[in-house]
């Protein structure tokens, strides 16, 4: 155990380090400008200044030396860093018996911090609900539009935010959607928010060439291969009706399809094989039948029975086509948005084309650069560049390769790209949005001046809709302070960490890492964050949760709102996190944790 004299000189020793450490990120906060910053945000910028420069500093030594005095650490400092650094240092000094500076001013008391982002977060996502603070947001399916019930489910279910993505839909289901929005938030009495997600540029392929126009139908077999159920299909003979089916539909021309049950039915397929199906169920605009060998259904295929023929194969889908891609393949992206070839048996060296919905992208682009495609499923990276496009080789893919469709999203992480976050169609749908949403989220800002782009023309249409940053590329999380500091403008400000393209551009390595980082600057900035993508999206979809999304759903309780993603069973989705998000919400507040009584293993008299 140390002497009184050591334990004196080590005293010294933190109280000067601490002391230099306060001036330095006092300075920064008095340093920063705030001339562009709104009134009720500069208390908020202030602080954001001086957590970057406290953070500009390795602190774990200091951290370990203030534990063993059982001093608290600067490790929860974000909303309040100046209070946190006064605490510490009035301790030390306490602990020496020194006295503090007669020319220390006061900070802010520790729970202002907090309290201002509270104030922020009611402001931008609504008030908190009384059995949880995080607020939830659910994404819209299109079918909202004509079905108000299955938004009262969600609202009821404990839905605070809706969001209406722009880049689906058109304004007339948006207009359906934010009705139904308002009218079951009355009918509960609840207050719930809209929150509208604008398109921005849109960087996917363009598409491929359709193949011909045909549809399998094949029995389902046993391991053996062998037939245990025929595979169905519904032959319909009047085009006006849309089956509730999830039957493959074959559409017939000249039909006379009036059957008695068990009748069997020929045809030639695509591959000039005859095949037979069989009446299983006569319907007033067709029927049913069954067949238990695979059978390829092709326009123009005449249908006969009992040596009559009872229809012609008319207006079947063309088989969408892809370009397989293997590890060493190579592909070009071009500008040109015409449908591109895709062939079913190339020719060695044959090398597949592509769009790009965003020829801005292509210019950009220099060899060595990565171009990650669908999710980042296949990565390539710029071979070349010339008239013809750009020529990429593949990477990765997973083994035995992935097909690569259109409509596909497409990451540069390494390209600046030479386009703003508004695009001309955002800019014209502003004012309806700023008539029916309470929020606007910037989809793919990457620079202040895409901040500041959005901020005028709101300004220019006297809207004081909120503003929601979503970061989802590398360069956006690199800028996110300056991103902080141009929204700041406003006095209603939040982030949406947009996890999917995020973990895509920085690696899913990297992904928990980079969401940390932003949590802890928005909190320093009392700017409300949005924890978004794939939350609880097995259940969303298949009603069935997985084990690691039950705990990530967990950790989004830090956030000030979590948002769900639309999905056959996004009710139940939203139910479960609701419960989560309240246990959880007993238990943590950002990094603190709130040490509630736990009964678990609570002790019992007998």
């Amino acid at each position: 155990m140390e002497d009184g004299g050591d334990q004196d000189e080590e005293l010294e020793d933190l109280i000067a380090e601490l002391d230099a450490l306060d001036a330095m990120v006092r300075a920064a906060g008095e340093e920063i400008s705030l001339e562009h910053i709104h009134p009720e945000q500069r208390v908020s910028a202030q602080n954001m200044a001086r957590y970057l420069a406290l953070r500009s500093q390795d602190v774990r030594g200091l951290q370990h030396r203030l534990a063993e005095l059982g001093l608290s650490s600067l490790g929860r400092a974000e909303a309040h860093v100046a209070a946190t650094l006064h605490a510490v240092r009035r301790t030390l000094r306490a602990l020496a018996d020194v006295p503090l500076p007669d020319d220390v001013p006061p900070p802010p008391a520790f729970a202002a911090g907090w309290a201002q982002l509270r104030d922020n977060s009611v402001l931008l996502l609504g008030p908190e609900q009384e059995h949880r603070p995080t607020r939830i947001m659910v994404t819209l399916p299109s079918e909202a539009a004509d079905d108000p019930d299955l938004v009262m489910d969600l609202v009821r279910r404990g839905m605070d935010i809706a969001r209406i993505n722009c880049a689906h839909d058109e304004r007339e289901r948006w207009e359906r959607m934010a009705l139904h929005v308002r009218r079951a938030a009355d009918r509960t009495g609840r207050e719930v928010r809209v929150l509208m997600d604008l398109a921005g540029p849109k960087l996917r392929t363009g598409s491929i060439e359709p193949g011909p126009p045909v549809l399998r139908v094949r029995p389902r077999r046993n391991a053996y291969g062998r037939p245990v159920a025929p595979g169905q299909a519904l032959l319909l003979a009047d085009p006006t009706v849309e089956p509730d089916t999830e039957l493959a539909v074959i559409p017939v021309a000249d039909a006379d399809l009036d059957l008695a049950g068990r009748t069997e039915i020929s045809l030639v397929d695509a591959r000039g094989a005859t095949r037979r199906a069989i009446v299983s169920a006569r319907l007033d605009h067709g029927c049913i039948v069954d067949v238990w060998r695979t059978t390829w259904f092709t326009e123009g295929s005449e249908l006969r029975a009992d040596g009559r023929r009872v229809g012609t194969v008319v207006d079947l889908p063309r088989a969408e086509r892809a370009h397989l891609l293997r590890t060493g393949d190579r592909l070009r992206l071009v500008e040109d948005l015409e449908p591109a070839q895709a062939l079913d048996d190339p020719a060695p060296g044959w090398i597949p084309e592509i769009g790009c919905t965003l020829p801005e992208a292509l210019t950009a682009l220099h060899p060595g650069d990565r171009v990650l495609f669908d999710d980042g499923t296949i990565r390539t990276e710029v071979e070349s560049v010339d008239q013809r496009g750009v020529l990429l080789r593949v990477t990765f893919t997973r083994p035995g390769g992935r097909r690569l469709r259109g409509g596909k999203g497409i990451n540069l992480p390494d390209t600046p790209l030479p386009v703003t976050a508004t695009t001309e169609k955002d800019i014209e749908d502003l004012p309806v949005i700023a008539e029916l949403g309470d929020v606007v989220a910037l989809s793919f800002v990457r620079r202040p001046d895409d901040v500041s782009a959005l901020l005028d023309r709101l300004d220019e249409i006297g809207s004081d809709l909120g503003v929601v940053l979503k970061i989802e590329t590398v360069a956006a999380f690199e800028a996110l302070p300056e991103l902080l500091r141009t929204a700041m403008r406003r006095p209603v400000v939040g982030v949406m960490i947009a996890r999917g393209d995020l973990a895509v551009e920085a690696g899913w390595i990297r992904l928990a890492e980079v969401q940390e980082e932003i949590l802890w600057l928005c909190e320093s900035a009392h700017v409300p964050v949005i924890w978004a993508t794939q939350v609880l999206e097995t259940l969303a979809k298949t009603g069935q949760a997985s084990r690691s999304e039950i705990t990530d759903a967990a950790m989004s309780e830090r956030a000030e709102c979590v948002m769900l993603n639309k999905g056959p069973y996004v009710g139940a989705a939203v139910t479960a996190l609701d419960d989560i998000l309240a246990r959880m919400g007993s238990h943590q507040h950002k990094k603190l944790s709130l040490l509630r009584r736990l009964q678990a293993w609570s002790q019992t008299d007998g």
